[in-house]
């Protein structure tokens, strides 16, 4: 085989390695929207839910680092990685969904998870990860007039609550940040399977952290199995969602690794609204066709990185 058709054959090879990765990754996140929404029905506080999920979560990875003698190294460097990716890319955006889901609805949530390409893609561009291209542009603004709509007629609708809706809104926002940050600020040689429980350990000491804050608790209804049995779900799922970000983050890019929100909302959506009987959101069909027109239009639009 010669030297140019192996290389076509190894990128082939990894495109579908990496779709794999994003469609099982996105699925875990459209599950763990949903799984977020039951838990407030279940009267477990959202910071609890989320802190002791993802201290579980941590716990999991660590003891799969630990078997693969791959644990997370131990310096400046990736301490700074650790943290900030945490920041970002867990305590702060997944916090502001779970608090969120309650009060504008898991379907709502699931749908502007799906933002972060558009917003990984702008910032790729001004940080000149990528060149500037009129289709994929084009595909970010349908995308954006998309996540308007939804977002006005939810602030439009009677019951609305502005504060939890633009809250919600700031979620995708730290997303599109950890995705650029994870991509420029990878530690060299470190692997995925060492980076993700950083990360999550990192977040979970943060959670903590917030539990002493006034207004916040860390307390778990113990009345039921029910709480205990979710949270545990929830650390399966976030294990391996996790796992799979960082995956897909060394194989696919920064902008592939975001369309995880798109996929999470082709699963979560359709589960908040059959399964969990919410009523769907005010311009469901206008937003969502143009959110994913958009996403389709930047995803096929080829990409030039620099």
């Amino acid at each position: 085989m010669s030297y140019l058709a192996e290389q076509g054959l190894q990128r082939k090879t990894s495109w579908w390695i990496s779709l794999l990765y994003l469609l099982a990754g996105g699925s875990l996140l459209g599950l763990s929207t949903n799984l977020a929404k039951i838990a407030g029905e279940a009267q477990v506080p959202p910071l609890a839910f989320l802190c002791w999920s993802i201290t579980g979560a941590a716990l999991i990875l660590m003891i799969v680092a630990a078997l693969r003698r791959d644990l997370p190294p131990v310096n400046a460097r990736t301490l700074e990685y650790y943290a900030v990716s945490a920041l970002v890319g867990v305590a702060g955006s997944n916090l502001i969904f779970v608090s969120a889901v309650s009060h504008v609805g898991a379907g709502f949530v699931a749908l502007i998870i799906s933002l972060p390409p558009l917003l990984t893609y702008v910032g790729a561009l001004a940080l000149r990860m990528e060149r500037f291209q009129t289709v994929r542009a084009t595909g970010v603004a349908a995308a954006l007039v998309g996540a308007g709509v939804l977002a006005t007629r939810k602030l439009a609708a009677p019951d609305a609550d502005s504060f939890w809706i633009l809250l919600a809104l700031v979620g995708p926002v730290l997303l599109a940040i950890g995705n650029l940050y994870r991509t420029l600020r990878w530690p060299k040689g470190v692997s995925a399977d060492a980076l993700a429980p950083g990360m999550l350990v990192a977040a979970a000491i943060m959670l903590l952290a917030a539990g002493i804050l006034p207004g916040f608790s860390l307390v778990v209804p113990m009345d039921s199995k029910m709480p205990l049995i979710l949270i545990a779900v929830q650390a399966v799922i976030f294990a391996g969602m996790f796992l799979l970000l960082f995956m897909l983050q060394k194989t696919g890019g920064p902008v592939l690794l975001s369309l995880l929100g798109s996929v999470g909302a082709l699963v979560g959506v359709p589960v908040a609204i059959f399964l969990q009987g919410e009523a769907p959101p005010d311009g469901l069909l206008l937003g969502a066709a143009l959110i994913a027109a958009g996403v389709a239009v930047l995803t096929l639009g080829k990409s030039k990185p620099e």
